[in-house]
């Protein structure tokens, strides 16, 4: 598979697992999964039409019909498939993720691999909320851009400050280094440019807790 980001997902993914593919955009994760025997079940969900067919038609190209069943859906509202105990939601953002994850209750979900676009503190601290705790996460950089990805699980663990801000430390990741640093060049640029008091305060405290990452 030549996506550094679905490959890093499918590290996350164990042969105990029943995966749901959620916005499964072309399949190409539940295909590799199959193939690969990474995982007892998957089934791939979109809930666009065309995106959805395109993942049809190469799940066909790959004759594994018989083994990936395919939802059209919002989430899991319309998955009849009781089996499914983790969930990948990639590509979407911290709003949509925590929408779906409220509807998941007829499900024996375990896992959640999460790939989200954006607001990943606010996706941390809900996630808690809603049972599932922050065990492990990894940054790839593609195509210009940095993807986070993260492994939620139903065992409780704590949540330092910093790591609802910046995530888990990782010091063998190059790339999540990396993604620090452009943060930190964020955030200093967000001081210089803020004339609030209080806002500048909140960056300050912000910037303090990412240097103890660098």
């Amino acid at each position: 598979m030549k996506s550094k980001r679905l490959n890093m997902i499918a590290t996350f993914i164990d042969k105990t697992d029943k995966v749901a593919d959620i916005g499964c955009d072309h399949a190409y994760l539940s295909i590799f999964l199959t193939e690969n025997n990474l995982c007892q079940k998957v089934i791939a969900t979109d809930i666009n039409k065309n995106a959805l067919k395109i993942a049809q038609n190469n799940i066909k190209s790959k004759h594994l019909e018989q083994k990936i069943s395919t939802y059209l859906s919002d989430g899991l509202l319309n998955v009849s498939d009781y089996e499914i105990n983790t969930l990948v939601l990639s590509g979407m953002g911290s709003h949509t993720i925590l929408n779906i994850i409220d509807h998941i209750e007829k499900f024996p979900i375990k896992k959640l691999v999460i790939q989200s676009n954006n607001d990943l503190k606010k996706l941390r601290i809900n996630l808690r909320k809603k049972g599932f705790y922050l065990q492990q996460e990894k940054v790839v950089y593609e195509k210009k851009h940095y993807y986070v990805i993260g492994l939620y699980t139903k065992k409780y663990t704590s949540l330092k400050l910093r790591e609802k801000n910046f995530g888990k430390y990782d010091i063998n990741n190059k790339d999540y280094y990396n993604y620090l640093a452009l943060e930190l060049d964020n955030i200093t640029k967000k001081l210089k440019n803020s004339k609030n008091t209080k806002e500048k305060i909140k960056i300050l405290i912000k910037k303090k807790l990412l240097r103890k990452y660098l």
